[in-house]
């Protein structure tokens, strides 16, 4: 079982997750913040991924060292479950609509953190929720999960709409990058033979 159990606590927030990449989708997420709850439940649905979040932050002072410190929780399971990651596919893209939105997410399990964020947001938030933090959360992830993970929106309008497009399609790309490669299994995907 491809499995991972991350604690952190530092003086802004105490952090467990659970992670299982083989998963079916099931979620409990308990952030503090509403919107990234929806976010996750969304990501861990379309990539088939079990998580469990449970975070105390000092959401008093605003809602950023939560989103960022998940991110960095969600992308140390990440590493942890793929150990070296052999038999992976290692690459995963997709094309996600979402109503008006059109979102590309596309990534690389390469070793080698690089956060691509072509995604314009017209709204400053979403309830009380901060879109700027969606863009902080994955340059965490790509941090603690050394990976080059692209979005680049095609189209939209409504910032939730853009905002759900990215979340889902960055589950169903890493459903695709940390699925096994049948024809190579047991190989580290890469002529260097280390990733």
């Amino acid at each position: 079982m491809r499995t991972a159990s991350i604690q952190r606590t530092t003086n802004e927030t105490c952090i467990s997750l659970e992670l299982n990449l083989d998963g079916t989708g099931k979620s409990e997420i308990h952030t503090g913040v509403g919107f990234l709850d929806h976010m996750l439940t969304l990501f861990a649905r379309h990539g088939d991924f079990d998580l469990t979040v449970r975070c105390q932050g000092d959401t008093q002072v605003d809602d950023h060292h939560s989103v960022e410190d998940i991110g960095i929780c969600l992308g140390q399971a990440f590493t942890q479950a793929l150990g070296d990651k052999r038999g992976i596919t290692r690459y995963g893209q997709f094309l996600l609509p979402m109503d008006e939105t059109l979102v590309l997410c596309a990534c690389d399990l390469s070793g080698r953190d690089y956060l691509g964020w072509a995604v314009d947001l017209p709204s400053p938030k979403v309830g009380t929720f901060d879109t700027e933090l969606a863009k902080e959360f994955f340059l965490a992830f790509v941090r603690a999960c050394p990976c080059s993970l692209h979005f680049r929106q095609l189209s939209g309008e409504n910032t939730h709409h853009i905002l759900e497009a990215v979340f889902k399609g960055a589950g169903r790309t890493l459903k695709m990058a940390v699925a096994p490669d049948c024809a190579h299994a047991g190989e580290i995907p890469s002529t260097k033979g280390m990733l």
